[in-house]
């Protein structure tokens, strides 16, 4: 068994929503010199490998360029999910970046203008090593 991670052990936590995605096509994504699989949208197979030169790689390959904004946003979809266990909802997280950035940032358009393939839920989800939303195909 592998060693634990610490206190965000995504991989600890992980068993089963891995499983639900062995299923989906295969693909890899180059970092550190060491393929990390992912499914076809580039979601991780292994939660455990996500890391930051991971969403750098994978920003890059969805023609993303990130930002400050971007990093927050990521950081807070990984620290909901480590509280518990759950993604966050899109009005979660719009309800904290209003409060964080105010009104005109912190709304679900400007979510979505910083993550434009598939707003927060999706690519905010999948850059920060988190699976599919439910209902995703």
């Amino acid at each position: 068994m592998d060693e634990c991670l610490g206190s965000f052990c995504l991989a600890c936590k992980s068993d089963r929503m891995n499983a639900a995605v062995t299923a989906l096509p295969n693909a890899t994504l180059r970092v550190h010199g060491k393929d990390i699989a992912t499914d076809s949208e580039g979601y991780l197979r292994n939660l455990g490998d996500w890391s930051e030169e991971f969403v750098r790689k994978q920003a890059e390959r969805e023609g993303l360029e990130l930002t400050g904004e971007h990093w927050q946003v990521i950081r807070f979809l990984r620290d909901h999910f480590e509280q518990h266990e759950v993604q966050a909802q899109v009005r979660l997280m719009i309800r904290h970046f209003t409060e964080a950035w105010g009104a005109e940032r912190g709304n679900n358009h400007y979510l979505h203008l910083l993550f434009p393939k598939g707003g927060p839920q999706k690519q905010g989800n999948r850059l920060a090593g988190l699976l599919r939303t439910k209902g995703e195909h």
